[in-house]
């Protein structure tokens, strides 16, 4: 379990990730975002659409843990997901405006769970056992390894932020 002090350095992570995204791809060209800098890895606009659909799915996991008793979750492929048209296109606005709006309900549902709610449980078909603590963990440390993730593919491509 994590004491109430990390809880807030990954609440504080949750919140300041659209505006980090944000900065870090502000001012590609749409060649940029969509051109594959590194072999076997997403493109940045694949990136920014794939981070809509994991943290909404996070989001969905968060809601039924606190509402149900262990509640199944469901695992996707997001490879899968990341190959439709949505998740190719150069207009990332749309995702960066859900995802703030998505951080926003995040951090406010944690900011709110209390006591034991956090090890509540619900069942990830893949993973097992996943606490309210383990979204929390997960989810934050997917921010911080996306932002490495586009840094590196924009390195690739020349592109220093």
């Amino acid at each position: 379990m994590l004491t109430d002090s990390q809880r807030t350095q990954r609440i504080a992570v949750l919140r300041e990730f659209p505006a980090r995204l944000a900065a870090l791809i502000a001012g590609l060209s749409a060649e940029q975002l969509t051109t594959p800098y590194l072999a076997h890895e997403w493109t940045v606009a694949q990136n920014v659409h794939h981070l809509v659909d994991s943290h909404a799915n996070s989001y969905i996991r968060l809601k039924l843990i606190l509402t149900e008793e262990n509640p199944p979750l469901k695992p996707y492929d997001q490879d899968l997901w990341a190959a439709f048209p949505d998740a190719s296109q150069a207009d990332v606005s749309d995702s960066l405006a859900i995802l703030r709006g998505l951080h926003a309900r995040m951090v406010n549902t944690y900011e709110h769970v209390q006591g034991d709610q956090w090890a509540r449980v619900g069942n990830h078909a893949v993973n097992g056992a996943v606490r309210v603590d383990d979204l929390l963990v997960t989810y934050s440390d997917h921010c911080d390894a996306h932002i490495d993730q586009i840094t590196r593919t924009l390195a690739a491509g020349g592109i220093s932020r």
